[in-house]
Parts: structure tokens; sequence; C-alpha cells
């Protein structure tokens, strides 16, 4: 068995772990655990699904300004099919498969594998270090576990450091750098100084997004949690969760490590049974909403023959 073939067992392995822990976990924990479920009315579950929902949407139209920049411009409906059903592979055990089906698809599509890869690439990059970039703030509640911990220098320090990694020639030579290490050749040219201000933009707009679905969660199961606190651990909590579950490659979408950041965040401001209802359900919602978006874009590839056979 190859490296490879053990690497891909081992994924299936730790997923199938995680999920029966939670299993597990939500089952020992249910009575109390479905009285906050109880507390979710239709109208904050819309609304923090429309937040989510959103996020895609905010990410694709990133991935297209970085797809143009480097030579090739996608019209809103092909790159929408590529985008959003390319983006399922991130629930398949592996880490290449969402650049694998979107370089296949974009091929149809006379854009080069090559460039299309790259852009997914970049895209994944910049993701995580825009939302490692937006978490800072908070970091010190997950460090000291106390209530005092919204800090005006925290923010700064992330403003500071994304002006310095987001700086385009610095971030072009850690790219070119990068490249290198994979023995990958070097892009077609630099990105602009518009591209990269632009694509960032959009990313975050996606974290803030997001988590300001989960803070609608938590607000409601938690209404006497302190609001700048709760936003902060929310917004930044997510954005910081979700990038440390983009690098845990050994399970698809960051299940469990993202939930489990998310969670030691949200119980320093709520009970335990009220974190655990706000993780489940976001992540519920993120799944929905993926699957909305991609059902889209596979009507649209389908009818244009950029999925599966022309015949």
């Amino acid at each position: 068995m190859n490296r490879s073939r053990v690497l891909d067992v081992l994924r299936i392995v730790l997923l199938v772990v995680i999920l029966v822990a939670v299993g597990i976990a939500l089952w020992t924990n249910w009575e109390a655990v479905s009285g906050e479920l109880r507390r979710l009315s239709w109208p904050v579950l819309l609304g923090a699904f429309a937040l989510t929902t959103a996020a895609p949407v905010l990410t694709l139209m990133g991935w297209r300004v970085l797809l143009a920049d480097l030579g090739t411009h996608l019209p809103a409906a092909p790159a929408s099919s590529i985008f959003f059903v390319g983006q399922l592979g991130k629930y398949l055990p592996g880490s290449v498969w969402t650049v694998v089906a979107q370089a296949e698809m974009g091929a149809r599509l006379a854009v080069p594998r090559r460039r299309m890869a790259v852009v997914g690439l970049l895209s994944i990059g910049l993701a995580v270090l825009t939302g490692c970039l937006l978490g800072i703030p908070a970091v010190p509640r997950l460090l000291d576990r106390s209530g005092e911990s919204l800090s005006v220098w925290w923010a700064l320090l992330a403003v500071a450091l994304g002006a310095v990694l987001l700086w385009p020639r610095l971030l072009n030579a850690l790219i070119a750098r990068g490249l290198r290490l994979l023995r990958r050749e070097p892009l077609e040219h630099e990105l602009s100084a518009r591209a990269v201000g632009l694509t960032s933009a959009w990313f975050v707009a996606a974290w803030v997004s997001t988590g300001l679905g989960t803070f609608v969660l938590a607000r409601s199961v938690a209404p006497d949690a302190p609001a700048g606190e709760l936003l902060v651990a929310c917004v930044g909590g997510f954005a910081l969760a979700s990038a440390a579950g983009m690098f845990s490659v050994l399970v698809p979408a960051g299940v469990g490590v993202r939930d489990g950041i998310l969670a030691l965040l949200l119980v320093t401001l709520m009970p335990l049974s009220a974190a655990t209802a706000v993780v489940v359900v976001a992540r519920f919602l993120a799944v929905l909403a993926d699957l909305g978006v991609a059902a889209f874009g596979w009507a649209w590839g389908r009818r244009q023959h950029l999925l599966g056979s022309t015949a």
C-alpha cells in the first residue's frame, strides 16, 4: 500500500472516530442540548442560513478576481458552476480534490488546468491567511478563558500583520518560494496590488458573513452574554477556527477541529449545552449552504456539459 493510500485510510478512520465522538457527546448531553435547540426560532435559523449562504458567494467573487488577474475572465454563471461544485471536494478525504475538480471543469471552458489549479491553491492560502488575521482578536479569549479579553490592541495587531503579510511584493515573494518548494512553475506574472487587496477584502467579507451567522445563533441561546465579547468570539473565533480546520488535512472540511475550537471560545460566554447547540447548528447550516450553491452550479454545469460526458 503506497503512502497516498495509507493517508486516505487514516483520514477516513480519523473522520469516523471524530463523528462517533461527536455523536456520543450529543447523545449523553442531548437533554440539555435539545433544550437549547428549541430556543432557536425559524426567523433566527433563516437569518443565520442567509448569512452562511452568502459566504461562498463572497468567496467566489475573490476567486474570480484572482483568476482574472492571471488572465482568464469568466462570466458569473460558469465561474459559479466551477467554483461551487468544486468546493464539494473539501468534504472528501484528501486535500486536493477541490483544486482537481475545478481544474478539470475549467479545462472544458478552455481555461488552462495549471492556471485554474494555481488559483485554487492561492484561494486556499489567502482564505487561511485572512481567517487567521481576522481571528487574532479572539486569541486572548482562547488563551486566558476570561471574560475581559476584548482589547483594541489585538485588533491593531491584526491590522498591522495584515498590512505586512498582504503587502503584494512580500506576498508574491512568498508565493514564488512556495511554488519552488512544491516544484511547480512560477506564476505567469506576479499578482497585482489590486488583485491582492480586492481578493482579501472579499474573503474577509465571507468570514464576517459566516461569523455573523454564528453570532445570530449564539445571541439567541445566550441573550445575556456581552454583545461585544460574543461578536468577537463568533466572528473572529469562527474565522480562526475555520482557518485552523483548513490546516487539518487529515479530516475533510476541518470536521472536529473547527467545531472544537469554536466551542472552546463560546463556552466562556455560555453554558456548554448552548455552545454545543450553536456549533452543531452552524455546521449543519454550512453544509446545507454548500449543497445549495453546488446544486445551482451543478444544474448550470450539466446543461453546459461541464460535468460528466457530453453524451
